[in-house]
């Protein structure tokens, strides 16, 4: 009976073969320049200020990638909705990916500046992570940033006793290191569908 008998080349060949498919963690990712949002113009410098009260600019964030959102602290329901599917999608990430754990800054931005003090913003971050930061400012601060972002609001009737909601849009942006625009994120199907899609950009 005849056996065949691997070669040295084979067995190499072989084993190559076993380690790549060991070391393998899904696809191949998509590159940043084939992202759905690539040379979009959305996003651009800002200065603002954090939880802390110190100013942060835009390009601040450089070198992570940042899931970026504008909403109000006073929001009833959307943005802290939102914020929370964001943090624990992000939260899933860095388990599942955790050599890639501090790529990833999430940020809120209000587009209430007239209630939402350096305090209120950092309430309502903490509420959802430790990490994640709240930016304020003057009203024109804000809306510069809104507009180089691409982000509509708009303060509602008042109703009485200073209360009033803010019309704005809900896009859970995703940028790249260098500040360019990636995704959206998808923050009506919920954190693992966040974490899959931080999972294709992220690296």
């Amino acid at each position: 009976m005849l056996r065949k008998i691997k070669t040295p080349l084979a067995l190499s060949f072989t084993l190559a073969l076993s380690l790549a498919v060991a070391g393998c963690d899904g696809p191949p990712k998509t590159p940043l320049d084939q992202a759905p949002l690539a040379g979009a113009a959305i996003g651009g410098p800002f200065t603002l200020t954090d939880q802390n009260g110190k100013p942060r600019k835009w390009s601040d964030f450089r070198g992570k990638f940042t899931a970026i959102y504008f909403g109000y602290t006073f929001c009833p329901d959307v943005c802290p909705v939102d914020m929370q599917r964001t943090a624990q999608g992000i939260a899933l990430f860095r388990k599942e990916h955790p050599d890639l754990a501090d790529r990833v800054q999430q940020v809120f931005v209000t587009v209430d500046p007239a209630r939402d003090t350096p305090e209120k913003v950092g309430q309502f971050a903490a509420a959802f992570g430790k990490d994640i930061v709240g930016l304020t400012g003057s009203p024109a601060e804000i809306e510069k940033a809104a507009k180089e972002f691409k982000v509509f609001y708009e303060k509602g009737k008042d109703e009485g006793d200073g209360a009033y909601l803010v019309n704005h849009s809900n896009v859970t942006y995703l940028f790249g290191p260098e500040g360019q625009p990636v995704a959206t994120l998808p923050t009506d199907l919920g954190a693992k569908d966040i974490a899959k899609e931080l999972a294709r950009w992220v690296r």
